[in-house]
């Protein structure tokens, strides 16, 4: 019986660790994958184990930077009626020095994989350095807090192009940003939705309406950027436009009438329609670029 009860505070431990590293969100890692598409280099296997291995280390280092934001958030967490639950540390299932035992071991990933790819690694270093900058400081900032976090999914297109050793053109960078800046934007609008100011203190110096604006700014310059550039640079995936809008329409509708948006990721993974078109929109952008 003992034995019984020790293996289950051991698998408990074991998810709560897991958990700490927060795997559903590495879906946003997926932005890695971005210039491995729009080269056209996804027929090449060689190319396709590097931007892996480039998603895996990304995936590492968000997990890290989730656990050092866990620590140092602790205190707060605890006194949130959701996060008090849903956090390991904040609920007690993990232990603050088991967390850290986890950063060390996820520190030593990263410092391993610079004799495999260090140009991959420079661009993760100023990712997490941004996180710490982030965790610390930027996330009171009001603007800035916002950008922080689009300048995270930027790095995880530029990870991808160093990968491939390519370079990244200004149209995805523009258009990226401009699309992390409306799923940044929306995160805050949902945030002080459901919890108010209390949820987080620069969340008391916005407004919904001001937010709204921000969301809407950043969606209307993300499509019309991604249609200049298929207009521009690739008019064979001129097809993919009514997709990419369907999809800005479609996730504020989540955003709107389900309460999505606050994790982009438990939006997307939530929704069908959503899910089937950022798939419907990977296939069809790559039959086009397809060498035919």
């Amino acid at each position: 019986m003992h034995a019984t009860v020790e293996r289950r505070s051991s698998l408990a431990q074991l998810k709560g660790l897991l958990t700490l590293m927060r795997p559903r969100q590495w879906v946003k890692n997926g932005f890695v994958f971005a210039p491995l598409l729009f080269t056209g280099e996804f027929l090449q296997s060689g190319s396709i184990q590097r931007v892996l291995l480039a998603t895996l280390l990304f995936c590492v280092a968000s997990s890290a930077t989730y656990i050092v934001n866990d620590l140092h958030d602790i205190e707060r967490d605890r006194r949130h009626p959701k996060k008090s639950r849903t956090r390991p540390l904040a609920s007690g299932l993990v232990t603050p020095l088991q967390a850290l035992v986890l950063l060390v071991l996820l520190y030593a990933v990263l410092v391993a994989a610079w004799f495999f790819a260090p140009s991959v690694i420079l661009v993760i270093l100023g990712y997490m350095l941004l996180n710490l900058a982030y965790t610390f400081v930027l996330k009171h900032q009001p603007v800035l807090d916002i950008f922080t976090i689009a300048i995270g999914f930027v790095l995880r297109v530029y990870a991808g192009a160093m990968a491939l050793e390519v370079p990244v053109s200004s149209w995805m960078f523009v258009t990226t940003l401009c699309l992390a800046l409306y799923l940044a934007a929306v995160k805050r609008r949902q945030e002080l939705a459901s919890s108010g100011s209390e949820g987080r203190e620069v969340l008391r110096q916005y407004t919904p309406a001001l937010i709204d604006r921000y969301a809407e700014m950043s969606a209307t310059g993300a499509l019309l950027f991604y249609s200049l550039f298929v207009i521009s640079a690739r008019p064979e995936m001129v097809i993919t436009v009514p997709l990419v809008l369907y999809g800005l329409f479609r996730y504020w509708f989540v955003v709107e009438s389900h309460g999505g948006g606050e994790s982009p990721t438990d939006a997307l993974l939530s929704d069908w329609q959503l899910l089937l078109t950022v798939t419907l929109w990977v296939g069809v952008s790559a039959w086009a670029i397809w060498p035919h």
